[in-house]
């Protein structure tokens, strides 16, 4: 899914106190509501109470409900899964196409039983995580939810799944098996007990690095061991020291949310990027620290994908810093690169001066001034299986970054050996590998691999046909054996 992939504009309460709150937590400021109409779904939302809208407007953050609802939460972002494309939803007060004529009661089930008033939803909407939200969370996020302006337009799309995944009512069985998605641990600390409660419910980081099992569920023996995700994989986020973050301090974890970025290691593009930006940017020095302490709890996980250790002594240092700084010198000692390399060459130094030295730089150190992404050291380039430098390479990087630039894909603009030496460039010269070698099968096979798709998922129609045969003929049976008892009598 791609999923699972972007990130809340409110007009002031009234009150200089309640701004100023809402300012320093960097947080959207409040419209108010108006108490007197006569609306049992709407809060009693005023200057006096207006600290639970606030508070509902970090819940919103905390669960990262911009991902999928777009910043003005009107929804109509699509997201890929093995059944097809589904649309987020409006849910913005507006009672034609939004949720304005939902209760408190209303958003609980769908928060935590993915049922709305008219249908079930699917659990692209993460509801098995949300399943364990708490009621005063959910009843700070309605009273939020009420204050954004509503969006009194249908969406452009619609979801539309093929056969079988249309009839929304199997999600009832599904919910019989896959809901919650977790479960609690014992003996953690309190501070680890605020951080599982994120980890697992709010910010749902389950639906992206927890492999799924054959129904689409979480497959929980490799919880948050990673798991594919379109062109990306999210990457093993348990303290295993070889595949995870085992290596990395809870300091470490906590700058990375806060920033997206952790020199020589890792930055967070694609859907990373637009979970930093929109959602764990804001959060509170101790509820990052909270989901650090927990994520080193959590049982460790090893996988086949190893990251290979940050060897110093093999990484390039930046030519100069008045280049690293300057973009015209960076120009200049690029071109100058370009031409020590040769004009027209076809080597993998110069595939790479070509294509990716303007921004990420001669050096990898990139223009930090332009918000070009550092490359050196990069625990993405440092994995055993290239598969994900491969896929940024090919279809570039959409960063979710504030900021930060657009990386173009290639994948029409040069030959899989092309791509295969620029990435062989890169681990070795800009990761600190040892040797790379990465071939142009290794492209193709990227180029054409095709989301997994689990068999039940596969073959939902022909299954479901058969259901449907199978039912009609234990039906005919059963009236056959109800006539002929009849006739004996």
């Amino acid at each position: 899914m791609k999923p699972l992939s972007v990130m809340l504009s409110m007009l002031a309460i009234g009150i200089t106190s309640s701004a100023a709150m809402a300012q320093s937590a960097n947080l959207p400021n409040a419209r108010l509501v108006n108490a007197s109409l006569p609306n049992a779904s709407l809060p009693n939302v005023s200057p006096a109470n207006s600290d639970l809208v606030n508070r509902g407007a970090y819940i919103a953050r905390a669960a990262d409900c911009m991902a999928c609802h777009s910043e003005d939460y009107a929804g109509g972002s699509a997201i890929e899964t093995p059944m097809g494309d589904i649309y987020s939803t409006n849910i913005t007060p507006s009672k034609r196409y939004g949720i304005g004529k939902y209760t408190q009661a209303d958003l609980k089930k769908v928060l935590q039983q993915g049922r709305t008033p008219d249908h079930m939803l699917y659990p692209a909407m993460p509801y098995p995580s949300y399943n364990g939200m708490t009621d005063e969370d959910i009843s700070a996020l309605f009273a939020y939810l009420q204050t954004v302006p509503a969006v009194d337009v249908a969406p452009d799309y619609k979801t539309d799944l093929p056969f079988p995944f249309n009839f929304r009512s199997l999600m009832l069985g599904w919910n019989l098996i896959n809901v919650p998605s977790t479960e609690n641990r014992d003996g953690l600390t309190q501070t680890q007990q605020r951080g599982e409660y994120l980890v697992n419910n709010l910010a749902h980081c389950g639906t992206c690095h927890t492999p799924r099992n054959s129904t689409m569920g979480f497959d929980k023996d490799m919880y948050l061991s990673g798991a594919p995700l379109g062109n990306w994989y999210a990457p093993n986020i348990t303290p295993d020291d070889s595949s995870g973050i085992g290596s990395w301090s809870e300091q470490d974890m906590v700058t990375y949310l806060r920033t997206g970025e952790l020199d020589q290691r890792a930055y967070a593009g694609g859907p990373m990027g637009e979970v930093v930006t929109h959602s764990t940017r804001y959060l509170k020095d101790e509820d990052l620290g909270a989901i650090a302490s927990y994520l080193k709890a959590v049982p460790a996980i090893q996988t086949d994908d190893k990251v290979t250790a940050v060897d110093v002594a093999r990484l390039p240092s930046p030519a100069s810093e008045s280049i690293t700084h300057d973009l015209l010198e960076q120009k200049d000692y690029l071109a100058q690169a370009k031409a020590s390399v040769g004009a027209g060459s076809n080597s993998p130094e110069a595939l790479y001066l070509a294509t990716c030295g303007s921004c990420h730089g001669v050096d990898g150190y990139a223009q930090p001034d332009a918000r070009y992404a550092p490359i050196v050291g990069l625990s993405s380039i440092r994995r055993d299986k290239p598969d994900a430098l491969i896929n940024v390479i090919l279809y570039g990087v959409d960063s979710g970054l504030n900021t930060a630039p657009k990386m173009p894909g290639f994948s029409e603009d040069l030959n899989s050996e092309q791509i295969a030496g620029i990435a062989n460039y890169v681990r070795v010269n800009l990761g600190g590998l040892a040797n790379s070698d990465v071939n142009a099968d290794d492209v193709d096979r990227v180029m054409t691999a095709e989301p997994e798709r689990p068999f039940l998922i596969k073959h939902a129609g022909l299954l479901a046909i058969i259901g449907i045969i199978v039912a009609i003929i234990i039906i005919a049976f059963i009236i056959r054996a109800i006539m002929s008892s009849r006739r004996r009598r």
